[in-house]
């Protein structure tokens, strides 16, 4: 036995079985056999593992959990659930996109209860939000028997292959297959970069073009006679409509016109869209294009954003249609002509073939849960330059398909500070729906780093007050960033039910401890959740107690009034979220500032751009930091997806691979085709 890497007990669910038998890295794997249509077959419930300095061990658990059970149909799941065979478009077995016609079928039927998934601040190894909202719809579906549909983001492939992993949920409380939900899923981050990176490839091209002709030749070249016949197409009618130039036969212009129509007369210097690609790569931050010989010296500096912080991707998650998609689309600004006018992807002429790569994207995607529960997996929008929230569209059709007496259950990115204000402020504005409860997620180890506990860091070990019991400083981060979390909720007037993760290291007199003053601090109620290790059976209580706090009468409200100055709207989210004294513009903010209004940008809401693991802007400023002023570096506009964001110190948008990236231990093997190391 002191031999073995991995140790497997059969049937010895009570036996004692010390670690001190086993060497240094190796696995203890306890089996209950159970009796199946009348044969026994052996299912693997993975009770216990020891892990010591052998991490693929415990990673490759989530994959192996996830194969243990055979997905239904995709086609069972949709008629489970209600959906008719038309309204269906199948990705092979386990998933499949869902028509947006559902909504028009179903435009009668009363909603369900819209639940949000939050968290307190986090530690950098995040505190479990995906597992416990899988966990919650398991217990309310599969134990419960209550309708409840899971609405989640679309993990982006930067973070899988860095260090992250994936965003399946793990151990019992996971989407399956949970391979295909962290790779290529139904191509939707793929639509995005193509039509992310066409509207970078007009920017060039148009600047490129209108270099090296002159007026006549761009405007013979952009309106060509076709047999004889030379007309304007619909989207450059919309453009001269907007230029105030009211014709429609091209020999008409005059010359004045035909060279405003003609010149879109880019700044170079103001170009704000940059290209994208779904993989970590510091090397693309910054880059040169236009080298080549052929661009006639059109040399200008410029970068790579990863996929998911795509404006597109912020339009996604927030349209309501197709319809509303396009609308959005065409009013994206890529930059700023020399004349100091916004120019917009309609202006590029682009948008049109935007939404033909965009209009299966549109659409949901239906999978499910361990237990057969549905899940609607769409968009993945970044939690800090976006508003970090899956769909309008997805919380819309689940919403209706699961009833007046069922629940949708989605999630926010990052803290409730960030993830959930703009869940409400943002979210619920473009939607028009409100939210019935908040479960607020927190974890022993992230309340003790708040607390007063040393730092975190991931990949490296724990220090000991994380390991053993420490009810002083599990007191000191209830106390703090617990009840400000809380109270942040209690602003838009909902219901608050704190979920404590529970972890193998927690005691019991941790536990109670966190319930106890959670209720203190004004949560309806306080659980703890053991979904990792026993998937919905574990999150039975957190069901029961989410049923009754979202019984209750709504009192929602938003933070801000929409129509209030751009200032104040970041001021007051600063000092009644952030907890900040004030605010302090710099030049170049109030400058944007200023220009967004005269640009009749103003009565747009606020998507404040900072870091997650404070709620201050200082990242190691723990608990409930007081007595500071929160600098806005910048200010910018994603004038489509329809918000102004402030920068709060600098936001990388593209983030880059570690010493030691994940992907060291994904492989496949070619005879199965079984992927490992995923997680």
């Amino acid at each position: 036995v002191m031999q073995a890497d991995a140790v497997v007990l059969l049937g010895a669910e009570i036996v004692d079985f010390p670690s001190t038998w086993v060497k240094p890295g190796a696995a203890v794997i306890r089996c209950t056999p159970t009796l199946e249509s009348g044969s026994v077959k052996c299912i693997v419930i993975v009770l216990e593992i020891t892990c010591r300095g052998h991490p693929g061990i415990l990673l490759g658990r989530v994959l192996f959990i996830s194969r243990a059970q055979t997905p239904k149909s995709v086609d069972q799941l949709a008629e489970e659930v209600g959906l008719l065979p038309e309204e269906l478009e199948a990705y092979g077995r386990s998933k499949a996109k869902v028509r947006l016609s559902l909504l028009d079928r179903l435009h009668e039927q009363p909603d369900g209860k819209y639940v949000l998934v939050a968290g307190i601040t986090p530690t950098p190894l995040g505190e479990g939000k995906s597992t416990v909202t899988i966990g919650l719809v398991q217990a309310l579906t599969a134990h419960l028997k209550l309708n409840s549909f899971a609405c989640l983001r679309q993990p982006s492939q930067g973070p899988t292959f860095g260090v992250k992993g994936g965003a399946a949920g793990g151990g019992y409380a996971q989407v399956i297959p949970m391979e295909e939900f962290n790779l290529h899923l139904t191509g939707d981050i793929h639509a995005i970069t193509a039509s992310n990176n066409l509207v970078a490839a007009a920017i060039d091209a148009r600047m490129l073009h209108e270099a090296t002709q002159s007026d006549k030749g761009l405007y013979n070249r952009l309106v060509p006679s076709v047999n004889g016949v030379r007309q304007f197409s619909p989207i450059q009618i919309s453009r001269l409509r907007r230029l105030g130039i009211n014709k429609t036969d091209p020999a008409s212009l005059t010359p004045q016109e035909v060279s405003t129509f003609v010149r879109l007369d880019l700044d170079p210097s103001k170009i704000t869209w940059q290209r994208v690609v779904d993989t970590n790569d510091r090397f693309l931050r910054k880059i040169t294009v236009g080298q080549a010989s052929t661009e006639k010296g059109q040399i200008r500096e410029t970068g790579f954003d990863i996929a998911v912080a795509s404006e597109i991707m912020a339009i996604l998650a927030l349209a309501d249609g197709l319809e509303d998609m396009k609308r959005r689309l065409a009013r994206m600004v890529v930059g700023t002509s020399r004349c100091g006018q916004p120019v917009t992807a309609e202006d590029l002429g682009v948008s049109g073939a935007l939404a033909v790569l965009m209009k299966d994207a549109i659409k949901p995607t239906l999978m499910q849960t361990l237990e057969g529960t549905p899940v609607f997996v769409h968009a993945g929008p970044f939690a800090n330059i976006a508003h970090g929230n899956s769909s309008v569209l997805a919380d819309k059709l689940a919403l209706k398909l699961v009833g007046r007496d069922g629940f949708v259950v989605t999630e926010a990115g990052f803290g409730a500070d960030i993830g959930m204000e703009k869940f409400f402020n943002i979210k619920c504005r473009a939607s028009g729906l409100r939210p019935d409860a908040v479960v607020l997620v927190a974890t022993v180890r992230a309340l003790k780093m708040h607390g007063g506990g040393p730092n975190v860091s991931a990949g490296a070990p724990l220090p000991r007050e994380y390991i053993d019991e420490n009810l002083s400083l599990v007191a000191g981060g209830c106390r703090s960033n617990l009840r400000k979390q809380i109270q942040i909720a209690h602003l838009f007037g909902v219901p608050v039910v704190v979920a404590l993760n529970v972890f193998k290291t927690d005691t019991q007199a941790e536990i109670d401890l966190v319930c106890q003053i959670a209720k203190e601090c004004g949560a309806s109620d306080a659980v703890p959740c053991h979904h990792w290790a026993q998937g919905g059976r574990g999150s039975l209580d957190l069901a029961r107690a989410v049923n009754e706090a979202a019984s209750r009468p709504g009192n929602f409200q938003f933070l801000y009034d929409i129509e209030m100055p751009i200032t104040e709207k970041i001021r007051t989210i600063a000092q009644k979220v952030y907890g900040a004294d004030d605010i302090e513009l710099s030049p170049e903010a109030k400058d944007k500032i200023d220009y967004y209004n005269k640009q009749g940008y103003g009565s747009l809401p606020i998507c404040m751009a900072k870091t997650h693991l404070s709620l201050s802007h200082m990242p190691d400023k723990k608990g409930v930091p007081t007595g500071f002023v929160l600098p806005i570096r910048e200010v910018r506009a994603s004038v489509g997806a329809g918000f102004i964001y402030p920068l709060v110190g600098t936001m990388s948008t593209m983030p880059g691979l570690p010493t030691r990236p994940c992907f060291y231990d994904i492989d496949l093997d070619p005879v199965t085709e079984e992927i490992t190391g995923l997680f």
